[in-house]
Formats: structure tokens, sequence, C-alpha cells
């Protein structure tokens, strides 16, 4: 059920505890939500990480094809791509140990939150990590 992946105590820990997100389909344009929520994060004192194999950088950090090519560690992978696309990222934030896996605004695949969890990662789902820092910071 989706609102498994809305628990308060999950998010507060991710929010909290984790420091370096890998932003999977960041844009480089100002005015798309992907790019917003980095910018915001950035300001917050959180590491981004941008992936997207079209872009050299985003936010003045250097920008990586895909999750595997990240060589240092993660702690939460921020979906912003199809819901049909999550699995492979899980995939991949599974193989890359990252802590969390969150799955922004809109964007659902339970089978691929449970697969995090399965293989102990945290997963939020169908959340905004930005309007969710607010909550919390606030």
């Amino acid at each position: 059920m989706i609102e498994d992946y809305k628990d308060r105590k999950t998010v507060e820990k991710i929010l909290g505890n984790y420091r370096i997100v890998a932003v999977v389909g960041i844009s480089d344009k100002p005015d798309r939500p992907s790019f917003g929520v980095a910018s915001y994060l950035q300001r917050q004192g959180y590491r981004i990480v941008p992936v997207n194999p079209r872009l050299e950088s985003v936010l003045g950090e250097k920008a990586y094809p895909d999750i595997q090519s990240i060589p240092f560690e993660i702690d939460v992978v921020d979906i912003f791509r199809k819901s049909e696309e999550v699995a492979p990222i899980v995939d991949a934030a599974i193989a890359k140990k990252a802590k969390a896996v969150w799955m922004q605004e809109g964007v659902i695949d339970e089978e691929s939150a449970q697969k995090a969890r399965d293989n102990g990662l945290d997963a939020v789902m169908d959340l905004c990590m930005l309007k969710e820092h607010e909550k919390y910071a606030g």
C-alpha cells in the first residue's frame, strides 16, 4: 500500500541522517521540479549528485550517466523518472549500497519500494523531498 511508504519516521530518518543525494533524472532547466528540489536541498547543506546521461554538470556538481558511475558512496537515490522506469534504478541503488530510495510525487512502484526495503534500504514513495524537508525543518 502506498501509505506504507509515507511513514513520518522513515521520512525524518532520511532527511535527518543522510546527506549525499543522487538525483536521478535531474534537469539543468531551472523551471523543472528536479532542478528546484536539488537546488533547495543543496542550499540546505545536502550534497547533490546529478544523474543524467545528457548533462555534464548541474548546480556546480559533476553529472554522472547512471548510479553505477558515481565513484563514491551515496546515501539517497532521489528518483525523478516515470514510475515504469523505477525498477532498474532501485536495483542500481541496492547494488551501490545506498541507504534509501525516494520516489518523488507521482512516482509509484510498490514492488520496487518493497524490494528496496527487503534489501535493507529505507523507501519513500509519492512524496516531494523539498516539501517534506520544509515540514521536517519547520
